[in-house]
């Protein structure tokens, strides 16, 4: 249960916050669950790996059943449950996505936060390296960020990188695409979407310009 983490970054600030205590370069968090039938010792280590412990209460035993996928049943569920809940409530309070690596790329999530105040959402599981971002008063995406192959975008190199979608106006998009800085859409509709490389191809000012525009287009009509 511990890899809901990967590709997270803590923030030791928030952790304190939260309600860890800090000692011997371990960030320690302990909860009691189920009826106080069992505590939930959380380690974070200077590194940022996150460690678990379930004891047993009666015992003082270390309960490992829960993190056993193949055993089932309503009490092991409803202590994988408690512990998932209080993961991936710390996940969500203490920890920055770090899938993304690009300059250009955390600069965008940096202007994104800070004018709009809206952060990356992981909608996909078993796609961590995508993320977007939606309007807060309609929902609507106005902005996909993306890690893929640069193959996936037929440029003949073999380096990951980023990229980001955005809405375009449908009658400027055959001008705009130029397919070094910017492509017909990854995986979104090309008669309404962009694709743009996040390796500063296209300069901040225009690049912001750009997705003010996307936020524009996806305002309710």
């Amino acid at each position: 249960m511990e890899e809901i983490f990967d590709g997270e970054k803590v923030d030791s600030n928030k952790l304190i916050e939260y309600g860890f205590s800090f000692e011997n370069n371990l960030y320690s968090y302990s909860k009691t669950i189920l009826n106080n039938q069992f505590t939930f010792n959380i380690i974070i280590d200077d590194n940022g790996a996150v460690h678990t412990k379930l004891i047993d209460n009666s015992t003082k035993d270390e309960y490992i059943l829960h993190k056993m996928e193949d055993v089932t049943g309503t009490f092991v569920n409803s202590i994988r449950n408690e512990c998932n809940h209080i993961l991936n409530d710390i996940k969500n309070l203490c920890f920055d996505n770090s899938i993304f690596k690009g300059n250009q790329t955390d600069e965008v999530i940096e202007y994104i936060q800070s004018k709009y105040g809206d952060k990356l959402e992981f909608l996909w599981e078993k796609f961590k390296d995508n993320a977007i971002w939606r309007r807060s008063d309609n929902k609507k995406w106005y902005a996909l960020l993306v890690r893929l192959p640069a193959k996936k975008l037929n440029i003949s190199k073999d380096d990951i990188i980023e990229i980001i979608n955005i809405k375009a106006d449908e009658n400027e998009i055959p001008n705009m695409i130029d397919n070094k800085s910017i492509y017909p859409a990854y995986h979104m509709n090309k008669k309404h979407w962009i694709s743009l490389l996040l390796d500063y191809s296209t300069p901040n000012e225009k690049l912001f310009s750009l997705i003010d525009h996307s936020y524009d287009l996806a305002k309710k009509k």
